[in-house]
């Protein structure tokens, strides 16, 4: 019977001849299983594992056909790697987009501050922090000055005038936007980084948070350096009538003179002698030779810094002297007038009555200007890469100043 009903089912080739499908694998399983149900022989559960089996032997065939039906199996197989891989890089596409999160934050801070730190003119507030540590030592007169005194009232005038530095600084930007897309165009403003209205923001809270400081510090000294400071960096830059004294050669040196060479020693020393120290005033040598010193060093910066901006200052009208006398006069009389300057500083290093301050001071200024002088003849004045190569040195040498003023005695 069994033999007979196998016969009369269609074959296994004939089954999967019809598309693979799962219904022909259906009813030739079922088929199976009706043939097997009835073997005299065989227990019932023995059967149903018989019948189990053959089902699978007869899906596998099938299946087999229908990777011939779709191209020999490359197909079926492709396509399950497709999906496989589909999987997996959503996955991956996930892991890399939560990663990127916060390398994207981290970047935009990173920019964030670059941009700012550009803004600010670094080195124009490294110059004024030295400037006020320095002249605030020659307040000191005795060890036992170096107190926690002396540090408070330091740090509440460099915190007060790095904002109102950042003010001038970029209140000069605000102003010169179309000047420094052709002279200076690596700053936030005229690169686009930072918007008009964005300075405008950075500029109005510096100045205000400077006189605010000031005021609650109640250092007289130290509220009239900013308030001068303030009023002497917006007639340098803002354009409006009978301002923007940038424009006049020298009118600008003489706006940045007061504010490095007078303000600066003067205020500042005040602020420590009377209001930290609670001592009456006093003009001593070293702050005399301070002040001396830096209007040379002053005049030298007003002058130069026009030097590798000539292009855009011709464009614009802006009469410095660089562009009225050429960048190589101006260029040689500012190295002229640092080593005077130095020259100066030895002579007042000899006539001290202090051993180490002779030497220091006169060994000091020495070295500084035989730099300078080996420095100024390896400029190439017909490259602005060069020159304002060595306008960040002069700047150096500035810095370096400060350093030897406190030795001055």
């Amino acid at each position: 019977m069994d033999s007979v009903l196998l016969r009369s089912l269609p074959n296994a080739s004939s089954l999967t001849a019809v598309a693979g499908g799962d219904f022909c694998r259906t009813r030739h399983c079922a088929a199976i299983s009706y043939a097997s149900s009835y073997g005299p022989n065989a227990s019932w559960n023995k059967r149903k594992v018989q019948n189990e089996y053959n089902c699978l032997r007869l899906r596998k065939p099938s299946l087999n056909h229908r990777y011939k039906g779709t191209g020999g199996g490359y197909t079926f197989q492709k396509y399950n790697i497709k999906f496989v891989v589909k999987a997996t890089s959503e996955k991956s596409f996930g892991s890399e987009s939560q990663a990127f999160v916060p390398k994207s934050v981290l970047d935009s801070v990173k920019n964030s501050l670059d941009a700012f730190y550009r803004f600010s003119r670094p080195h124009t507030v490294i110059g004024t922090a030295l400037s006020i540590i320095s002249v605030s030592l020659l307040a000191v007169e005795k060890i036992s000055d170096i107190s926690p005194l002396f540090f408070t009232g330091v740090l509440e005038a460099v915190v007060a005038a790095l904002f109102m530095n950042i003010y001038i600084v970029g209140l000069n930007q605000l102003s010169d936007v179309e000047i420094d897309k052709i002279n200076k165009p690596y700053l936030p403003l005229a690169s686009g980084e930072y918007s008009f209205g964005t300075g405008v923001a950075i500029v109005a809270s510096f100045s205000i948070l400077s006189f605010w400081l000031g005021w609650i510090v109640g250092s007289w000294p130290l509220f009239w350096a900013l308030f001068v400071s303030f009023v002497l960096g917006t007639a340098y830059s803002i354009n409006v009538p009978l301002l923007r004294w940038k424009r006049f050669a020298v009118l600008a040196a003489m706006c940045i003179l007061a504010v490095r060479a007078v303000i600066v020693q003067l205020a500042f020393f005040l602020h420590m002698q009377t209001h930290v120290y609670k001592r009456p005033p006093v003009f001593s040598r070293p702050l005399i030779f301070a002040t001396a010193f830096m209007s040379f060093f002053s005049v030298v910066i007003a002058l130069f810094k026009d030097i590798p901006d000539i292009e855009g200052d011709k464009i614009f009208g802006i009469q410095s002297f660089s562009v009225r006398l050429g960048q190589k006069p101006v260029f040689w009389t500012c190295v002229s007038l640092l080593e005077i300057a130095y020259g100066v500083a030895l002579l007042v290093g000899a006539s001290s009555p202090c051993l180490w301050s002779k030497i220091a001071t006169g060994l000091g200024h020495a070295v500084l200007a035989s730099i300078l002088w080996y420095q100024a003849k390896s400029v190439d004045l017909k490259s602005k890469a060069s020159i304002t190569s060595f306008y960040m040195f002069i700047w150096k040498l500035f810095y370096a100043e400060y350093l030897l003023i406190p030795f001055v005695r």
